[in-house]
């Protein structure tokens, strides 16, 4: 029977847990969770999206982006706007306020990732980074 370790799907499920907790612990000040931060940095990448197209491009449950939508709105960091192409729509937007707030956690979030990679050289981790995109990109949604 092959040991726990030489499972890889409960190795990513530990690396996961690890990356979450790391993530939580430094955004523990600001009051967010790594999922608010994860909404915050796509929409960093877009000029605004609609709450489902949120839901379905992080995976994350419907009325779990109503909620962390609702927190982003109440900090300031992110808000709802009319859709251009239909008024019954709202897209979600990063602030200005948001910008900043993402600006301020780059050095953190490096030294999360560089604590969570430490055992990698540079070309490993470059490896690692193409083969999980990879994973993510063509994988099921």
């Amino acid at each position: 029977m092959r040991g726990l370790h030489a499972d890889t799907g409960y190795l990513l499920y530990r690396l996961g847990l690890r990356s979450g907790q790391l993530f939580n612990s430094f955004l523990q000040e600001s009051g967010l969770r790594l999922r608010h931060y994860a909404v915050l940095r796509f929409l960093a990448t877009t000029e605004g999206a609609l709450q489902r197209e949120l839901s379905a491009r992080l995976g994350y449950d419907p009325s779990a982006i109503v909620g962390l939508i609702d927190d982003l709105e109440k900090l300031g960091f992110a808000e709802r706007r009319p859709a251009p192409d239909d008024r019954r729509s709202r897209i979600v937007v990063l602030t200005e306020e948001g910008r900043s707030f993402l600006r301020g956690t780059d050095e953190a979030g490096l030294r999360v990732t560089n604590e969570l990679l430490g055992p990698l050289d540079a070309a490993e981790r470059e490896t690692l980074q193409g083969l999980l995109l990879r994973i993510v990109e063509d994988g099921p949604n």
